[in-house]
């Protein structure tokens, strides 16, 4: 049976792997360049850093421990949801980045 902990946890790594993934599709729209590429980038980096954090939360840290998730279930939750739902925040609800007035470098 699941704690309310439990859940109180998992629902704060979601929400930890939205701000990652947000932040990241930021950071990507800023230093590339190019048209598709911070796409490109956001569809193959991110998941790889979210991966990485969802086996240092899941697997060193048992905070899903009590959820019984199978691992295609795990996988979906935290990590799909956050990064449709981090991009999708970045690139609808941020302004771009040249709809911002900077000052000329010397």
């Amino acid at each position: 049976m699941v704690s309310v902990l439990g859940l109180v946890l998992f629902g704060a790594v979601l929400a930890l792997h939205t701000l990652f993934a947000a932040v990241l599709t930021r950071f990507f729209r800023l230093r590339l360049q190019t048209r598709w590429g911070y796409v490109i980038y956001s569809l193959v980096l991110i998941p790889v850093v979210l991966l990485v954090t969802t086996l240092v939360f899941f697997g060193v840290f048992p905070i899903g421990a009590g959820l019984n998730l199978g691992a295609t279930a795990l996988l979906g939750a935290a990590i799909g949801i956050p990064l449709a739902l981090g991009f999708t925040i970045d690139t609808l609800y941020v302004p771009a980045p040249e709809e911002y007035d900077l000052p000329d470098r010397q």
